[in-house]
């Protein structure tokens, strides 16, 4: 009997599973993924806020350069311009006068002042039938203290004064400065919120420097009268010789008998003075171009003020 040929190879067992071959480097293979090729939808989603920014830039710059192309070239005004408007303001908005300004500033500071039962009295304010004078005030301090001239009240047994509402209140005479005919009222009662007038210096006043008088010629008023500072420093005597007053501030603004006591003003509306006289020829006093204030400086001294 014949012995069978086998293969010397070895069995495997059955149900094993051979291990897989390991190959060498060289035998090796990798399959190398290719990169997907991106589309521009891929690039917008990438950029899409980087590519609305710029979008919005370059439209906001077109924008600009479109308004500035289409913007009319800017006018140069000259001074001709500015005169025609001016003009235009004038005619149709007219400015106050200085006097109105000035009124409006004091004119609830002003007070009528009667004086009665006098046995003599200045020529310039005396009414020789009933014994009376009537002259102007203004008020200095708020309770009622008023400055006047001192031959509006001078020799008068009683002082009333009338404020600018109306009313009407006795007054004492609390202090007198002969030498510059200045005498200093106290009202025993005064309105509600009396104002006192501002007092300006008269060291720094000019030669034609705008001026307000203000007061009661004749009894009427309060009266306005506007004009100009035409001198410094001046000398007045009294009519009848016995009284010489000094460094007064000669002014053209209309003042009569009644004015005396009065504020002189400036076109601020700052009192600057206290109308004390005018210069007469006539037999009966009456306006000839030519008035008189006292310095405020010297009034308000004598009223007890600091000076200025």
């Amino acid at each position: 009997m014949r012995r069978g040929f086998y293969s010397a190879t070895p069995r495997k067992p059955a149900g094993i599973i051979p291990a897989p071959q390991v190959l060498g480097p060289a035998a090796e293979t990798k399959e190398v993924a290719k990169p997907a090729r991106r589309t521009w939808r891929d690039l917008y989603k990438r950029h899409e806020k980087p590519m609305f920014f710029l979008a919005g830039a370059a439209l906001a710059v077109a924008l600009v350069a479109l308004h500035g192309s289409l913007a009319p070239a800017a006018q140069q005004i000259t001074q001709d311009d500015v005169d025609q408007a001016v003009a235009r303001t004038l005619e149709t908005k007219p400015v106050p006068s200085p006097a109105v300004k000035a009124y409006q500033a004091v004119r609830s500071s002003i007070v009528r002042v009667r004086a009665s039962g006098l046995t003599a009295g200045d020529a310039l304010e005396m009414n020789e039938n009933l014994h009376h004078a009537t002259g102007s005030g203004v008020v200095i301090i708020n309770r009622g203290v008023i400055l006047t001239s001192l031959h509006v009240v001078a020799g008068a047994s009683r002082v009333r004064v009338q404020f600018e509402d109306g009313s009407e209140s006795e007054a004492s005479i609390v202090s007198t400065q002969p030498e510059n005919d200045l005498a200093v009222l106290q009202a025993n009662q005064v309105p509600d919120d009396l104002p006192a007038a501002t007092l300006r210096s008269a060291k720094q006043l000019t030669e034609g420097e705008h001026v307000t008088a203000i007061g009661f010629p004749f009894g009427i008023g309060p009266s306005v009268s506007h004009g100009v500072i035409s001198g410094l420093k001046r000398q007045y005597r009294s009519p009848d010789g016995t009284q010489m007053l000094k460094n007064l501030i000669q002014f053209d603004a209309a003042a009569n008998p009644g004015s005396s006591g009065g504020p002189l003003v400036n076109a601020a509306g700052e009192v600057i003075g206290i109308i004390t006289a005018i210069l007469s020829t006539a037999e009966k006093a009456g306006f000839a171009g030519i008035a008189f204030a006292v310095p405020i400086e010297t009034a308000a001294g004598a009223a007890g003020l600091p000076p200025f």
